[in-house]
């Protein structure tokens, strides 16, 4: 029989909630199901007035993964929806913004991934994103060093930085800002990627070439660009292990020795914010959205 539960007044079917998505470890759906619900508190912020691109895994990372941008056959009439342009064309998307529809969303077995700018000013960015990935034998521990690098470029334009894990294997910076377009963004991100490489030519590359990657950080710039959506806050990803991209302090950044002192487990996520709180809380002020110079 599908369990069905209410949530917030809301009835929320779930399904398959035994099946073992993650074998590395045993997580099960019902676990992943408990893990977004009990994280809605800092996640549901990140994801407010955002149009969702979810990167499903339903039969775990080693099963059929697949992205689902319009709103899935079958969504629910209260879970809410917004059109957004599109180069081919305008299209609705969904938009979690309850608890109850975060639990729908959950039981399609999803990473949650956000554009760089709210549904209702498709024209104005209010977020600026660098993601750092690392070409081997480079880690996370390479990324940590060229983030300390925009962090400290970011600050002499007034712009603040926040860190967080990918879920993978690198890190992401986010920054608020306002009066930008995506284009504005993506050029003042891409003018940054390339004055990091100058400044860091053993460590940084902007570029996407696979030969210049070995043993640097490639700065990811493009991602600033409107049709581009990230790893949301909170998420988790499909990996062996349930990990999650996970908001962190820049002291873990400026601390990081090894690669899994940056991992982070649905688990650990519970603890990091009775401790800290919502680390990436900052992004949600818009008094500290910064102008691009």
């Amino acid at each position: 029989m599908t369990p069905i539960t209410e949530v917030e007044g809301r009835r929320v079917t779930l399904s398959n909630l035994d099946k073992v998505l993650y074998p590395e470890t045993g997580f099960t759906k019902g676990e992943l199901v408990h893990y977004y619900a009990t994280t809605a508190d800092v996640m549901l912020p990140h994801l407010r007035d955002r149009a969702v691109s979810f990167l499903r895994y339903p039969d775990g990372p080693d099963g059929q993964v697949f992205f689902t941008k319009n709103v899935p056959p079958g969504t629910p009439d209260w879970v809410t929806t917004a059109e957004v342009p599109r180069s081919d064309g305008p299209a609705r998307m969904v938009v979690v913004g309850d608890l109850a529809s975060l639990v729908w969303a959950a039981n399609l077995v999803a990473e949650f991934h956000t554009h760089q700018w709210p549904v209702r000013t498709p024209d104005e960015a209010d977020r600026l994103i660098f993601d750092l990935d690392p070409g081997e034998p480079a880690s996370v521990v390479e990324c940590c060093e060229a983030a300390l690098w925009l962090r400290e470029r970011l600050a002499a334009d007034g712009i603040e930085a926040y860190p967080k894990t990918a879920g993978s294997k690198g890190l992401h910076l986010l920054a608020a800002v306002r009066g930008a377009s995506s284009r504005d963004t993506s050029e003042y991100a891409k003018a940054l990627a390339v004055e990091a490489e100058r400044a860091l030519p053993g460590l940084v590359t902007h570029r996407m070439t696979k030969s210049l990657r070995p043993g640097k950080v490639f700065v990811d710039w493009s991602q600033n660009a409107a049709r581009k959506t990230t790893a949301t806050p909170y998420t988790l990803r499909a990996r062996a292990a349930p990990l999650v991209s996970a908001p962190v302090t820049w002291e873990e950044v400026e601390g990081c020795g090894a690669p899994a002192e940056l991992e982070f487990l649905a688990e650990d996520i519970a603890p990091r914010v009775r401790e800290h709180g919502d680390l990436m809380a900052g992004l949600l002020d818009r008094e500290r959205a910064a102008p691009l110079p």
